[in-house]
């Protein structure tokens, strides 16, 4: 039995990042996707056993083929927790922890995941908090509680760990914690993104940044 699988939830490419609209075009934001999946899925695979991405979308298992990680098909009707239930079912059996990661998180190249995953071993429940109030990583064992992914996630997480007699322990991680949905978002991966297939991909766009002073920290623009 292995000792730890990653877990990427992916939906529908079509659907991605509609809150991009109109800053990028679909199959700019389509793009967009596959690169911070790309990013997610190389920087888990350097620290897990094997990496599983589920989804409804056949563009997105295919992609994913040529990722060469784990695809499991969505079972339809499913929801974001539903569906990350059915890949712990699969997963449960093959691995004694998973790793749960949404996939627009690109910052994760910069995170010591080593760190996360090590300690993810011997410790039942280790969350890593995303910036505004979710949950951009779980470590735990598979199906040990109950998913609660959704509106302030964290502490629906955490609540879940207690009730279930976990000691939640908390990952903080600014890298990890950023998920891509806003322009600002972009303007941080614009800064501290290097060395990232998305940076590239936003560089290709020939988007800018710059700070400012006022109701929104960053100033993104393209050229």
């Amino acid at each position: 039995m292995d000792e730890i699988y990653g877990i990427i939830p992916v939906s529908k490419f079509s659907n991605a990042k509609t809150r991009l609209s109109p800053f990028l075009s679909l199959k700019e934001r389509e793009n967009l996707l596959k690169a911070m999946l790309k990013d997610v899925t190389s920087t888990l695979k350097q620290s897990v056993d094997e990496v599983l991405i589920i989804s409804a979308d056949k563009d997105v298992l295919k992609y994913a083929n040529k990722l060469k990680v784990l695809t499991l098909v969505e079972n339809e009707g499913l929801n974001l927790n539903t569906a990350i239930t059915q890949a712990m079912e699969y997963s449960r059996d093959k691995t004694k922890k998973v790793i749960i990661t949404p996939s627009d998180i690109p910052l994760i190249v910069k995170t010591n995941l080593d760190a996360l995953v090590n300690s993810a071993k011997s410790l039942d429940f280790i969350i890593v908090p995303s910036k505004g109030g979710g949950t951009n990583g779980l470590a735990i064992k598979p199906l040990s509680i109950n998913m609660k992914f959704g509106n302030f996630s964290y502490k629906n997480h955490v609540k879940e760990a207690v009730n279930k007699k976990f000691e939640p322990v908390i990952y903080d991680s600014f890298y990890m914690s950023l998920d891509v949905n806003t322009t600002e978002d972009l303007g941080e991966i614009m800064i501290h993104g290097s060395d990232t297939e998305t940076q590239s991909y936003l560089k290709s766009l020939k988007i800018d940044v710059e700070v400012v002073h006022g109701g929104e920290r960053l100033k993104v623009t393209r050229k």
